[in-house]
């Protein structure tokens, strides 16, 4: 501030200081501002979307015909939001929540899909809520095997912070005893319908190596304070004025404004982490205003970057410094390698004789579950790793020839037979070349250069995925169903929303970025606790694990604060 006296210089740095600092507000990024608060942190939680306050999320409750195209997206719609619009959960009435493609380019090296909000509450907004704890099968992998690094943590670990987590958030479930998939804390399971306990049954009595079980999800089936009971409306991708659905918007963020330690700016792009040479330390970021193009510093003790993977390896990649000129606690060159997601892509489907007398009540908003039965006592299949399965069975409209006028009206009131689809998520492997870097010879909008995403599945991805839908079609089969169709297309990755990977966990300061309690290695004061903390992908939805994390880095960090380690 040229021309300002020293004191209020002074001033204006004491104003902007804050006990931590965290960078996103999605689903860890919230879990951190809670946490922090909770433990007598002044807490400032900067997000660079529009405020969104729960519960007045604007298109909750609006009824198809009041939106123009009925739901559906428009050609030009197609065209300007060119990567969101590859995303089922990109519809008209939640598009207001994404970000602009336009003017947040990327660069493709090959095709990934980043999906991203563009709000405060991030993802936590849009997940698809599916609740599953990882296990050693997921967290000895690496070493087993010997792909990535080895997992500085095991399930023992984390499993205290599994039990927290899922208290607070509330998960319906059953316990159903799978040792690779292990039991929670759950409220009463959603239910299946009468042809999913059939498969349910047809399956496990042809195949001893797996079950159909209920998914698991961060939905209420029992009201807790504060949050509703879900209504099985199924609208959860527009908010849930009811706050039935884990969120940060209905969840973590009033619990940490309820401590009066929180304070939220939105509109805030975090464009680097400021080093302090001389302490060795991170002392704060930099912000940049979305709204006025302004530059303005903030600083605290305790920096948590949250923003999801991509933007926090380019956040970091960002920030160079005599001591780090490749990027932030990038000495050892992993920041940004080892992207992963999970690859999808199956849509298998078909026609269910008989159970006309039978319907169900709702829109379930979780479909049923199959863990993973390849390679989990021994190596069966030609491919390591594995996936899962999920599907759900529902009555369509009448095809036959309806007639018309009143005779029409008449027959859509009757149901059409039943069906049964299913889908399935298969791991990736971490590559080292499967990466994120920067191109600082184009900029954006607001002169951050063009963040370069260059990603592929590779051969243990294609055969796991050719297994997926031969598995699904030998399932359908096996329970006696008709007009069997496998469309088994492979997606790309970024398409699962789970990305993952890019400054990872791990035993070894050369070979990973940051400790087993998501401490940067090099820069201690810095913790990272969303996707790209990941040391492997699992098959499993990751989101409840980076909770988990959160809350347990933030119980360390805090410790360490007071210990005056960092």
């Amino acid at each position: 501030m040229p021309g300002d006296s020293p004191s209020i210089q002074k001033q204006s740095k004491e104003e902007h200081t804050y006990d931590a600092i965290i960078v996103g507000s999605g689903i860890s990024g919230g879990w951190a501002a809670k946490e922090l608060c909770e433990k007598g942190l002044k807490v400032l939680l900067l997000d660079r979307g529009g405020n969104v306050v729960h519960p007045h999320y604007p298109t909750a409750t609006n009824d198809p015909w009041e939106f123009p195209h009925r739901l559906s997206l428009t050609t030009e719609e197609k065209k300007r939001q060119f990567v969101q619009s590859r995303h089922y959960s990109y519809r008209e009435d939640n598009k207001h929540f994404y970000i602009s493609d336009q003017e947040n380019p990327y660069e493709e090296t090959k095709r990934f899909d980043w999906i991203r909000g563009d709000i405060v509450g991030g993802r936590s907004l849009l997940w698809a809520r599916a609740c599953y704890r990882w296990s050693d099968l997921d967290f000895e992998a690496n070493l087993k095997d010997g792909f990535g690094v080895d997992w500085p943590i095991r399930y023992k670990d984390i499993a205290p912070w599994y039990d927290y987590v899922e208290s607070f958030i509330g998960v319906s479930g059953q316990a159903e005893y799978i040792k690779h998939l292990p039991d929670g804390i759950f409220q009463p399971p959603f239910e299946m319908n009468a042809v999913e306990k059939f498969f349910k049954e047809k399956t496990e009595t042809s195949f001893a190596d797996r079950k159909v079980i209920m998914g698991r999800t961060a939905n209420l089936t029992k009201a807790v304070q504060g949050r509703g009971q879900c209504l099985a409306r199924d609208l959860c991708h527009r908010g849930c004025p009811y706050g039935a659905y884990f969120s940060t918007n209905a969840s973590t963020m009033p619990a940490a404004y309820a401590t009066g330690n929180l304070t939220v700016r939105p509109h805030s792009l975090v464009n680097k982490v400021l080093y302090d040479e001389q302490k060795k330390r991170a002392i704060g970021v930099e912000v940049i205003d979305t709204e006025t193009n302004q530059t303005t510093s903030f600083f605290a003790r305790l920096i948590f970057l949250n923003a999801s993977t991509v933007a926090t390896t380019a956040i970091l990649l960002n920030s160079t410094s005599p001591r780090f000129p490749n990027g932030l606690g990038n000495g050892n060159d992993q920041v940004g390698r080892n992207l992963m997601d999970h690859h999808k892509g199956l849509a298998a489907s078909a026609t269910v004789d008989g159970f006309e007398d039978m319907y169900y009540y709702g829109r379930r908003p979780v479909s049923f579950y199959i863990p993973r039965f390849r390679n989990v006592k021994k190596q069966d299949a030609k491919f390591i790793r594995g996936y899962n399965m999920g599907g759900s069975a529902y009555r369509n409209r009448p095809q036959a020839d309806l007639g018309i006028g009143a005779e029409m009206k008449e027959a859509l009131t009757e149901p059409g037979g039943w069906q049964i689809g299913l889908f399935a998520y298969g791991e990736c492997l971490p590559y080292a070349d499967n990466r994120i870097t920067l191109n600082h010879d184009k900029k954006n909008k607001w002169g951050q250069p063009i963040i370069v995403i260059n990603c592929e599945f590779k051969d243990n991805e294609k055969a796991m995925h050719e297994d997926m839908g031969d598995t699904a079609k030998e399932m359908l089969e096996s329970a006696g169903f008709k007009n069997i169709n496998i469309n088994n297309k492979l997606s790309a990755p970024g398409n699962a929303n789970h990305e993952m990977g890019t400054a990872r966990m791990g035993r070894n300061s050369k070979t990973s970025v940051l400790n087993g309690f998501n401490q940067m290695h090099e820069v201690p004061n810095v913790f990272i606790t969303d996707g790209s903390c990941m040391t492997s992908g699992s098959n499993l939805n990751p989101s409840l694990t980076y909770m988990a994390l959160t809350a347990r880095a933030c119980d360390y960090a805090v410790k360490e604060l007071k210990r005056l380690n960092i």
